[in-house]
């Protein structure tokens, strides 16, 4: 399978969240990028797609953003 690599600003459109989102989750390394094109963040699409449906999901069930850091550094899926 290759990986589709998509900036940040691809993201804010596919997702429909703000870049300040992007940008916070990859601060919190929920977001993992994967290459640079100069100063452009590259991230695979569907990783992000699936990691953001997660966190949409735990964020609806009340869990706040370091409890969902720490459940998907342990592996843990809804």
């Amino acid at each position: 399978m290759t990986e589709t690599l998509v900036t940040s600003e691809e993201l804010v459109k596919l997702l429909g969240i703000s870049s300040a989102t992007v940008n916070y989750y990859t601060n919190l390394g929920l977001f993992k990028i994967k290459d640079r094109r100069g100063n452009r963040r590259l991230y695979e699409k569907n990783e992000i797609k699936e990691l953001h449906d997660q966190i949409r999901k735990m964020r609806r069930e009340g869990y706040s953003l370091r409890i969902i850091q720490e459940r998907l550094q342990k592996g843990y899926r809804i």
